[in-house]
């Protein structure tokens, strides 16, 4: 049999009261008499079978029973106020939030970002880049993420499956083979400069390591906060980055980019989208999400054909 819940304006009165500890406050704001806010916090603990004031001689003070019901009462108005503003208040049409690793927007979102503009064009979009940042803020609706996949608080859909392999231009490479006369195998690497990029757990000392290089050391090195300037510098013929096929394949189709080597590397690492689990999801939100997940496995399929 299931327990009734308690009549949503006990609750609010329940929640004003403990936040003024004080039923004359609370009436105050609830434009109630004080009379009233009693009778409704009494008949409350009486449905609840539990005390949740101690009435003190100067004020109001609460019982352990209510210090524990008071958070669980103020975040279920609070997602109820949000939900209802979401759906029939100001912010019903407002611009959906979205924070997004940047060589993620630039190299693969872009490019397909028209078609999910075409099916929903009354979406307004608004994205900003999350480097080097541990928490999603309250504004925004979705992130995309590069990581493990395991982010306390948040559910998480993987949108990438991707293989490590180095890059770099053709004329970059063929320079590095004729300057030094040898063939064209890992060894060059050590007559290059490699791109490093932080933050990355997966970067070249664990590719070097997996493909059986793990002392080879390259002529000159430079470190960068993220991948895009990374594989720009490569297109430029300033060294050899190491790029996930997500967001390289363009690259490599037009030639900008060439992979010399057959070592490609599985990763463990990922692009996910992912949202605070205990956040409202807005209708737009959802749209976005079932969109985003639908692009991800289509060019999983065309990959592996």
């Amino acid at each position: 049999m299931k327990k009734r819940l308690p009549p949503l304006n006990w609750l609010r009165t329940f929640e004003l009261s403990a936040q003024h500890l004080n039923f004359t406050q609370a009436a105050q704001e609830l434009n109630l008499t004080q009379a009233a806010i009693s009778q409704q916090i009494k008949g409350l603990e009486s449905q609840l079978g539990v005390a949740l004031f101690k009435r003190l001689p100067r004020g109001l003070e609460l019982t352990e029973a209510g210090r524990a019901y008071i958070p669980i009462v103020h975040e279920a108005i609070e997602r109820l106020v949000v939900a209802t503003d979401e759906l029939f208040g100001q912010n019903r049409n407002r611009d959906l939030n979205i924070r997004v690793s940047l060589v993620f927007f630039t190299s693969w979102l872009a490019p397909r970002l028209g078609k999910f503009r075409q099916q929903h064009p009354e979406v307004g979009l608004r994205f900003s880049s999350n480097i080097w940042t541990d928490q999603t803020p309250v504004d925004a609706d979705l992130e995309i993420r590069h990581g493990l996949g395991k982010w306390s608080g948040f559910s998480c859909d993987r949108l990438s499956w991707d293989q490590l392999i180095p890059v770099c231009s053709p004329e970059y490479f063929a320079a590095a083979i004729q300057e030094q006369h040898i063939e064209a195998s890992v060894q060059v690497l050590s007559h290059c400069t490699l791109l490093h990029v932080l933050g990355y757990n997966e970067g070249w000392g664990h590719w070097l390591h997996k493909n059986g290089h793990p002392d080879l050391k390259p002529a000159q090195s430079m470190q960068l906060d993220s991948l895009l300037p990374a594989l720009e510098l490569a297109v430029q013929g300033q060294g050899v980055a190491l790029g996930r096929t997500c967001l390289v394949q363009a690259q490599l189709d037009s030639k900008q980019l060439i992979a010399p080597f057959a070592q490609p590397l599985n990763t463990d690492e990922a692009f996910y989208l992912i949202t605070p689990e205990r956040q409202y999801r807005h209708a737009n939100a959802e749209a976005f999400r079932s969109w985003l997940i639908d692009e991800a496995q289509q060019s999983q399929y065309q990959e592996n054909q």
